[in-house]
């Protein structure tokens, strides 16, 4: 499950290419509070070896609890428990004994079962419930310190069903959750400091104000979080800062430049420059390191120097520009380039050519095309999910729920499916400029094969074909699965193709240049999943695919709600990846959408 800190800001709205999130109300921490408990029953649960559909019942809740728009509190005054999904008669009376006394004795009795280090070493995406109760029983390792130590003393290989391959695989895990631990997500960094420029930009005092650094580029994860602000009265931009209600740490605080951690354990530092420097030094912090170095080289042929304070004539010393970033690309004859764009990665050259791309907007989405529901491990009814991305501004969504050999995910058999395409066929009668296409997520099979019969997946309008097995299989089988798939007429999209989650599992061994031939070759269309801990395909292999005319689709896969919102970080790594309007499907008018869908080569 994805962390709260995503969660917790649920109004929004959109300025530009961003999406701004204001905090949910005090009521909806306890949904929060609550959702967390029922996950940790889940994991608790799964190490004792319960029974996996009540471990499944509690994982549901918990999903369901977390997108919850509405005070849990009120609901239960308002005698609605059971109205809401996967509460039953059991779930009811814990949640009502949670709103009653402030916590779960049934969970606390839990916890007491199971030391909380162990629970804990299921973050480490190699261990799962059995090995971590395995690895608690035979070498009493019941936190994360020990687990690597063991490993590197190799005392894990010769424990039953375990191996060398094992502590490898491991080994990676614990790596893997060392760099989650120190890098954030866009997807939890960017609604943060969001919120904080927004807050320090209702002052009187503040003139202008951004964030600055990897951040600003919209890179997948990020160090810390950089703002910069003008102002008269620094003094008061600071006090502010340093008493947030996001703040749980000061680590400095002085006139012009303070220093925080916020609640979420993101480091945050703001800093107060002149106006004359603002465009200078919004341009130096934003980076990339690489890219500014390129922009000193230029300016030093034309006899200029450029640092954080300005751009400087070298023979006199006189600032020539500073106070705004136009200014400094201008002097230096560039058009403005995007911050998404500076990487060093052609930018510089194909500004001076006048080949800088026209990058895809927010504003240019027209709909989301892998979106699920109830029908099979959503949180909310077809009806709700396209009641709120029409009030987004969409203009169509596809429901694309798991096929049937997902039986964890609720899979829908075959029989299931023909029901919802008839769901939406009704549905889709009463909406009014709207319009709901039947879909499925259907599973590539270890074969290659697809879970439904092509009789079936000819009734769809979109069939987004996706690997969820065999992540660890060796490249050639895992790439030939896939190019089977894609060589299916009816396969419109490939889902997450590279199957990665970002600070948890590494990509499949895929052969994305044979992936991207064969989508050119069959007129495939690939995914750019909008989901934080996915942003798969990433940014590279988004500029690869527009240099090899392969078409891609910006969607969230969204199981609730909330998840909808996360198209603008998609939108962020299409723009990274310098894609167009015309390189996305998802910009096309709703006719002309379908034609592409069906014009398969």
């Amino acid at each position: 499950m994805i962390v709260d800190a995503i969660y917790k800001r649920k109004e929004k709205k959109v300025i530009g290419n961003f999406l701004l999130y204001n905090n949910g109300g005090v009521g909806e921490l306890k949904n929060l509070e609550l959702s967390r408990i029922f996950e940790q029953i889940a994991r608790i649960l799964k190490i004792k070896g319960e029974n996996p559909f009540k471990i499944r019942a509690y994982e549901k809740i918990a999903l369901v609890l977390e997108n919850l728009p509405i005070d849990i509190e009120t609901i239960y005054r308002q005698g609605g428990l059971n109205d809401i999904p996967g509460v039953g008669a059991g779930i009811a009376k814990k949640i009502e004994e949670f709103l009653a006394t402030g916590k779960l004795e049934y969970y606390e009795k839990l916890k007491e079962t199971i030391p909380s280090g162990v629970i804990e070493l299921l973050d480490i995406s190699e261990v799962g419930p059995k090995t971590a109760k395995l690895l608690y029983e035979q070498l009493d390792v019941d936190n994360i310190e020990k687990l690597e130590k063991a490993v590197r003393q190799h005392q894990i290989k010769d424990l039953p069903g375990m191996g060398e391959k094992t502590e490898t695989n491991i080994l990676r895990g614990i790596e893997l959750y060392k760099r989650r631990k120190e890098r954030v997500l866009l997807g939890i960094a960017l609604p943060l400091a969001e919120e904080i420029v927004g807050s320090l930009n209702q002052l009187k005092e503040t003139s202008k104000i951004s964030f600055a650094g990897s951040l600003r580029r919209k890179k997948e994860t990020i160090g810390d979080i950089d703002i910069l602000v003008t102002s008269q009265k620094p003094e008061k931009i600071m006090k502010t800062f340093t008493s947030l209600p996001q703040v749980r740490e000061i680590l400095a605080e002085g006139p012009t430049k303070s220093s925080v951690i916020t609640k979420d354990d993101i480091h945050v530092d703001v800093r107060v420059v002149e106006p004359i420097s603002f465009g200078a030094a919004l341009q130096y912090f934003t980076g990339s390191k690489a890219h500014n170095i390129k922009l000193r080289e230029l300016a030093v042929r034309r006899g200029l120097k450029i640092n954080e304070y300005g751009v400087f004539d070298v023979k006199n010393n006189r600032r020539v520009a500073g106070e705004s970033e136009e200014e400094i690309y201008q002097i230096l004859n560039l058009p403005f380039i995007p911050p998404e764009l500076r990487e060093d990665r052609g930018e510089i050259k194909a500004a001076q050519e006048n080949k800088l791309p026209q990058l895809i907007e927010y504003s240019q989405i027209k709909g989301d095309l892998h979106l699920h529901s109830k029908w099979s491990d959503g949180a909310r009814t077809i009806r709700q999910m396209a009641e709120e991305a029409k009030k987004m501004g969409y203009k169509y969504i596809a429901i694309t729920d798991h096929s049937q050999s997902l039986k964890f995910a609720g899979g829908l058999t075959e029989e299931r499916l023909r029901e919802q395409i008839e769901e939406i066929r009704k549905l889709n009668q009463e909406l009014d400029d709207f319009t709901v296409l039947t879909g499925i997520e259907v599973d590539i099979k270890s074969d290659g094969s697809l879970d439904y019969p092509d009789e079936i997946l000819s009734r769809l309008d979109v069939v987004i074909a996706a690997i969820h097995s065999g992540f660890k299989q060796e490249s050639k089988i895992i790439t030939g699965r896939i190019v089977k798939a894609m060589q299916n007429k009816l396969v419109n999209i490939i889902a997450h193709p590279t199957g990665r989650l970002i600070g948890y599992r590494e990509s499949y061994q895929v052969d994305i240049d044979k992936i991207m031939d064969m989508a050119t070759k069959t007129g495939t269309i690939l995914e750019i999943n909008a989901y934080p801990e996915r942003l798969d395909l990433n940014d590279v292999y988004c500029r690869m695919a527009k240099e090899k005319g392969v078409q891609l689709a910006i969607e969230t896969d969204a199981h609730s709600i909330d998840g909808l919102e996360f198209m603008s970080l998609g939108v962020d790594v299409a723009r990274r990846g310098w894609l167009e309007e015309k390189d996305i499907i998802n910009t096309l008018p709703l006719d002309k959408l379908l034609k592409r869908l069906k014009n398969k080569l």
